[in-house]
């Protein structure tokens, strides 16, 4: 079969042939349909510090995907040839205290799929059956193929109470719009999302943030003013890994405010701790999704409207995968979809 793989420990990806997987007992094999490309897997293609410390060589990378099962081990139940599948993209131990107290996302000995173990950019991949999720009727491919991502901005969303709240999000990469959508469909009052990208402004405007505040060029001050935001946001996403953008969120939030922290920064980033604790700021980490909570909510928001089809900018083949990866490098895409 073809893959995308790092086959090297240098900048790039290399499509070759492989050998398609054989589950064992409890695998499932699924024919890779649809697959989208993560921030993930540009760190891999670029090979910069981070993927040099945690990616092992060859790699099939991609862990965003739909597909069909195929084939299934000797002792798998509940799933068919023929279904439609995705599946979650962390692979835990199910032996440690938290995989033991049904909290799988906190497992320390987690495994990604293309990340640690073989991916989805290829024509077919093996996964454990716990990690299959079936896909009901009414959600497409396309937006079951960004289950996965979709799965980091609800996690982040549903985190603190946003109903009726005035919710600040900044950056403006595809998770951060999918975010600010979440929290726009569940009732916060005013939704600010903060960017300083030309591209990503005009995407996350016609993909339907109500509020999108270029910083460059906008005081937010004068942003909250207009929409009566008197005392502060109650609720903040952080979806950069940018220092100004951390500092834009912690000024801005009011006392006792809540903010969930998913973006992933190169370098070390400083607190404004005296900030944190006179405000009596809450802080949570979000990685990935609360499994498997996190997919139930994802696909019934996106059942019952949840619109985060302007998020996609192109769809190409998967043979063109060279020219998705340059088009996330120029900084001119949302969420790339490779066809099988």
């Amino acid at each position: 079969m073809r893959a995308i793989v790092k086959s090297k420990p240098e900048k790039g990806l290399w499509m070759e042939a492989v050998n398609v997987p054989q589950p064992g007992p409890d695998e499932v094999l699924i024919k890779v349909t649809k697959a989208s490309i993560c921030g993930t897997d540009k760190h891999i293609y670029d090979w910069d510090g981070w993927a040099s410390k945690n990616i092992e060589p060859p790699l099939i990378l991609g862990h965003e995907f739909v597909g069909i099962v195929s084939e299934i081990g000797s002792a798998v139940e509940g799933v068919s040839p023929g279904d439609r599948v995705s599946a979650e993209g962390h692979v835990v131990c199910s032996n440690c205290s938290n995989c033991r107290s049904s909290r799988y996302h906190l497992c320390p000995h987690t495994k990604g799929i293309g990340v640690n173990v073989p991916g989805a950019f290829s024509e077919f991949l093996c996964v454990p059956l716990c990690n299959v999720v079936s896909i009901p009727d009414g959600i497409s491919d396309e937006m079951a193929s960004l289950l996965d991502p979709l799965g980091n901005a609800v996690h982040a969303a549903l985190s603190f109470e946003v109903s009726g709240q005035d919710v600040i999000v900044t950056g403006a990469g595809p998770i951060g719009i999918m975010a600010a959508l979440v929290c726009q469909q569940l009732g916060a009052r005013h939704v600010v999302l903060t960017e300083v990208n030309a591209y990503r402004i005009d995407l996350a405007r016609k993909a339907g943030v109500r509020h999108v505040v270029d910083v460059r060029q906008s005081d937010l001050q004068t942003v909250m003013q207009n929409l009566s935001i008197k005392e502060g946001f109650g609720v903040g996403l952080e979806m950069s890994g940018n220092q100004d953008a951390v500092n834009t969120i912690i000024n801005a939030g009011k006392n006792g405010c809540c903010l969930a922290l998913l973006g992933i920064s190169n370098n070390k980033l400083v607190l404004p701790w005296n900030d944190i604790v006179f405000k009596m700021i809450h802080l949570k980490g979000i990685y990935g999704r609360e499994i498997f909570g996190t997919w139930k909510a994802s696909m019934e928001l996106l059942q019952n409207g949840l619109d985060i089809e302007g998020v996609i900018t192109h769809r190409l083949p998967f043979e063109d995968f060279e020219y998705g990866f340059s088009l996330i490098e120029s900084g001119t895409a949302g969420k790339i979809i490779l066809e099988m």
